[in-house]
């Protein structure tokens, strides 16, 4: 087994391989504006780490986010045409779950990310590895007292102490802690996510209003 895990929902554009009992290679940066531009050189830097070559990777894992829209498309569309061209497998995870995991909490707690707009993509947890129902989007004020009391994970934690007192790391995801728990999932015979977008709201950009339609005579 050799898994390739890259990650591209949050400004951390992370990549790293996993031959099935532990991370061989790992690279990560953080910038929200060049997903595109680092995320190849980042998995050149893995594979020449490891000492192998593309063909030698037996499936992807691709973490589906929530995260904007731009910034976690690279990623997923990086994971599918590398699974198209090795002919190999193309598993989904939730990047909360990545962060949730590299934890190691053993409590119940919230992973929250930074959704801009002044919201957090967010979930609960009722330990490292189990989630409680779905990913949401939210003002942090909103679901303060909610979570009151619990600690929280990640860079939107972090953001907004005064509805996250008790934040703490990891900031942001790495392909490593998506691949060992991508590797225990397929060891354990779990399900995965599709590796589609998990976007939780509409993008940015909108069509104009008063749009005007022109069409050839």
């Amino acid at each position: 087994m050799l898994l390739l895990a890259v990650d591209t929902a949050t400004p951390a554009v992370t990549a790293a391989l996993h031959d099935g009992s532990s991370v061989v290679a790992e690279s990560s940066s953080v910038d929200a504006r060049r997903h595109g531009e680092l995320l190849l050189p980042a998995v050149d830097r893995v594979l020449a780490e490891a000492g192998v070559k593309l063909d030698a990777v037996t499936a992807v894992v691709a973490g589906v986010g929530p995260g904007p829209y731009t910034g976690l498309r690279v990623g997923l569309v990086t994971a599918a045409t590398f699974g198209s061209a090795l002919g190999v497998p193309v598993y989904g995870l939730c990047t909360l779950d990545g962060l949730a995991y590299a934890s190691g909490l053993q409590e119940p707690f919230v992973v929250a990310t930074d959704a801009r707009r002044k919201e957090v993509y967010w979930a609960r947890y009722e330990f490292a590895r189990a989630r409680v129902g779905e990913p949401s989007v939210d003002r942090p004020a909103d679901i303060a007292e909610q979570l009151a009391g619990l600690p929280a994970v990640g860079a939107g934690a972090l953001l907004y102490p005064e509805a996250f007192p008790d934040a703490r790391g990891p900031e942001h995801v790495s392909a490593g802690a998506l691949a060992s728990l991508a590797a225990e999932k397929l060891a354990a015979g779990e399900a995965f996510l599709p590796p589609l977008p998990l976007y939780l709201r509409r993008p940015d950009a909108q069509v104009p209003k008063n749009y005007k339609v022109v069409t050839p005579k």
